[in-house]
């Protein structure tokens, strides 16, 4: 019997430590809309293996940690089903068949390529049909609607453009969904101004010890204009930060009216702490945990399981597989 609920589906990459750019641009949204939506969040490990300079130890650390920062951030393994995308084999079976349908100038339009081959890199062929893997996490559950970034949007266009060619060429299978974005929070802004990414070091880290908060916190890039000068807060990227914790009237006049921004990076510093605060305490029960979060771990990649498998033998049967 199918859900009345409409599918979620979302992830991050377990290649660090989650960071408030990806509270705010994803994981705050689909813990939201968990009582909404049937919703399937998944530690993407396979596309952690894009980042070859990780070696075995350190992916099985951060996919652990990511999966106690998740459910410390407030995902209920009760609402949400929850698993490590490896524990899951259609992900890669269907991302196969769809690597069969896309070509090699479409994949060259994605971002991630874009971005690695300016810089010089050396692209990998996972890194290059990154976004079809993508895709197929996607698909492979209908998602009507994928939590993301503003800088992710792309994916979620590929997952539509490659449902759509699939249903050409093989009959209407995979429904399309559409990306949630909350605008006002879609890019969070890092400590030097640009998005806020562990690529660019720049992050603030979800569940660091007040040291560390404090230690980026004192970090964030400021102008050189005098202490009481007004300025418009929008403009100021300790503020973009700073609002996500505390969007109230007053604190904002208190930027508009020149507050310091020493004693600004205190404030900050100090509504972080307190955010966060509540998520501590619950990761640490988590993590003194370790019998219960197997579990979780356990039944989620079984539900997520057999719903990826009478999918995948739909897609068989269309290919032509089954026979």
């Amino acid at each position: 019997m199918e859900s009345p609920k409409p599918r979620l589906v979302s992830g991050v990459k377990p290649t660090g430590r989650i960071h408030v750019g990806n509270y705010f641009g994803a994981i705050r949204q689909f813990i939201a809309m968990q009582d909404d939506y049937e919703a399937f969040v998944f530690l993407p490990n396979l596309h952690a293996l894009t980042e070859n300079v990780l070696t075995k130890d350190e992916l099985i650390e951060h996919t652990h940690n990511a999966v106690l920062d998740y459910l410390g951030a407030g995902l209920d393994p009760e609402k949400v089903i929850f698993f490590k995308q490896s524990d899951v084999p259609a992900h890669a079976n269907l991302a196969w068949i769809f690597d069969c349908l896309v070509t090699v100038p479409y994949l060259m339009r994605a971002h991630a390529y874009k971005d690695a081959e300016a810089k010089g890199k050396e692209v990998t062929a996972g890194t290059f049909t990154y976004p079809v893997l993508m895709a197929a996490d996607i698909l492979l559950y209908d998602a009507a609607m994928v939590p993301v970034g503003a800088d992710q949007k792309q994916h979620v266009e590929y997952a539509r453009d490659i449902a759509q060619k699939f249903n050409f060429q093989y009959g209407e299978l995979f429904s399309l969904p559409e990306p949630l974005i909350q605008e006002t929070t879609g890019v969070v802004p890092g400590t030097d101004g640009r998005k806020m990414s562990k690529s660019y070091n720049n992050t603030i880290p979800l569940f660091g010890t007040d040291e560390e908060i404090t230690k980026a916190v004192m970090s964030i890039v400021t102008d050189s204009r005098e202490r009481n000068e007004e300025k418009n807060p929008d403009e100021l990227v300790i503020y973009q930060i700073h609002q996500l914790f505390n969007d109230s009237e007053e604190l904002k006049r208190q930027y508009a009216q020149g507050l310091g921004y020493g004693d600004a990076k205190k404030l900050l510093i100090q509504d972080i702490i307190a955010f966060v605060t509540p998520m501590r305490e619950r990761r640490a029960h988590y993590e003194q945990n370790p019998k219960l979060v197997q579990q979780i771990l356990v039944t989620g990649a079984m539900k997520a399981n057999d719903i990826a498998m009478k999918k995948i033998f739909d897609v068989y049967e269309a290919v032509g597989l089954t026979q």
